[in-house]
């Protein structure tokens, strides 16, 4: 059965300065530290690798989130994988349970996370479900 959770959460980000530019392109890392509230109740950690263009709204990021919290009542951790592409201001983005990475009472979760920034405020959707899973 899939379930939803929504809430907002608040951004940290310690951006370093780019390791690598060449002909326009920049690469560069992050970490970002995340507060969920609403029915997700937790914090996370996340390191971010992205690239720039010389042309403006094109860029791509890849990151993995660790989230430590409670969600329906259970606690535990699980791994996000985020993918971010912008093509000249169009973006598009999918965060995913990596899976096999619940633990705790949030062992066997899946699911994906939509994000949307509305005036400078984050909200997130999360679509999630607990799937049976081999004993350890």
């Amino acid at each position: 059965m899939t379930r939803t959770a929504k809430g907002t959460f608040e951004v940290k980000m310690n951006r370093e300065p780019p390791y690598d530019v060449s002909d326009g392109v920049s690469l560069g890392r992050a970490s970002i530290e995340k507060k969920f509230t609403g029915e997700l109740v937790a914090t996370s950690s996340a390191q971010m690798l992205a690239a720039g263009s010389e042309v403006k709204g094109s860029a791509g990021y890849v990151a993995i989130e660790r989230v430590t919290g409670s969600l329906d009542g259970r606690s535990g951790t699980f791994v996000l994988q985020h993918l971010g592409v912008m093509t000249r201001g169009t973006g598009e983005l999918k965060v995913s349970v990596v899976p096999d990475t619940g633990t705790g009472e949030l062992r066997g979760i899946a699911g994906r996370m939509n994000i949307e920034i509305i005036e400078g405020k984050h909200y997130y959707t999360f679509e999630y479900s607990f799937e049976a899973l081999p004993p350890l």
